[in-house]
């Protein structure tokens, strides 16, 4: 009896990264992708009860910080199609768009999903808002795959658009530094002033692989070699991300500011 075809698997999507897991290496590994996809399947369903709806709400409030963000939102404009902001609250997402006339919501959080999430879904539906989410790491770099999905998404996100990570510091930083150079046609000296401590992200650290990336484009068009160009054919993820590893291990100060961001201000 012949076997039927086993159906190959979908080729990860190159904004949700977030979505495959390595297989774990250790039981704590395991017990925390086992937390992981409890959160996912939890809060990618729909709130149909007052309960869910409850539960959501204490969870966004409480265990992701949003009575925080409630207080300060950490909200700046870049440029003028675009703003950038920490985890918005469903109150705070419906008065920018009507303040503002936003047309578009982009989550770049990954990995353990809170209440925040199907929160954020449903006001921007109520809103008429277009909400993406499209994985970006405060402490890693995107592929070149994942690079290219995330210029077609700033190229074809209409405008005014509003993008967050949870703090509004690190991948928030990024994005908006992404957004300066491919959409208003800065260059990465001038767009990586979006990564400072004005907006609570930390240069050293963990972090401060991001400011690395720039720091090498920065290099490369003052070669003369663009932007694009760059990333096409000199950029390497893992070269950048290991030389700033080994800097780091060198620095106590870089060792003080991942501690900072790793175990005070427990960033994502």
């Amino acid at each position: 009896m012949t076997e039927p075809a086993s159906t190959p698997p979908r080729a990860p999507d190159p904004l949700r990264p977030d979505a495959v897991m390595a297989p774990p290496k250790t039981a704590e590994e395991a017990k925390r992708q086992a937390r992981r996809l409890r959160a996912q399947d939890r809060w990618e369903s729909a709130l149909e009860s007052r309960g869910a709806r409850l539960r959501a709400w204490l969870d966004m409030l409480f265990a992701d910080h949003g009575a925080i963000r409630a207080l300060y939102l950490n909200l700046h404009p870049v440029g003028g199609e675009a703003f950038r902001a920490a985890q918005p609250l469903p109150g705070q997402i419906a008065r920018l768009a009507r303040r503002e006339g936003l047309r578009a919501v982009i989550s770049l959080r990954g990995g353990v999903l809170h209440g925040s999430y199907p929160l954020e879904r449903e006001v921007c539906e109520r809103e008429g808002l277009v909400f993406t989410r499209a994985v970006l790491r405060s402490r890693g770099l995107p592929s070149r795959e994942e690079f290219a999905a995330i210029e077609t998404l700033i190229r074809e996100t209409p405008t005014p658009v509003l993008f967050h990570c949870k703090s509004g510091a690190d991948r928030a930083g990024f994005m908006a530094a992404l957004w300066m150079v491919l959409r208003e046609g800065r260059t990465a000296a001038e767009a990586s002033d979006q990564l400072s401590l004005r907006f609570g992200h930390l240069s050293r650290g963990p972090t401060g692989v991001l400011d690395r990336f720039f720091a090498e484009a920065a290099a490369a068009e003052a070669r003369g070699t663009p932007f694009r160009d760059w990333v096409e054919t000199e950029y390497d993820r893992e070269a950048i991300e290991a030389a700033h590893r080994a800097r780091a291990k060198r620095s106590w100060l870089s060792r003080a500011a991942g501690w900072i961001t790793d175990r005070l201000l427990r960033r994502e």
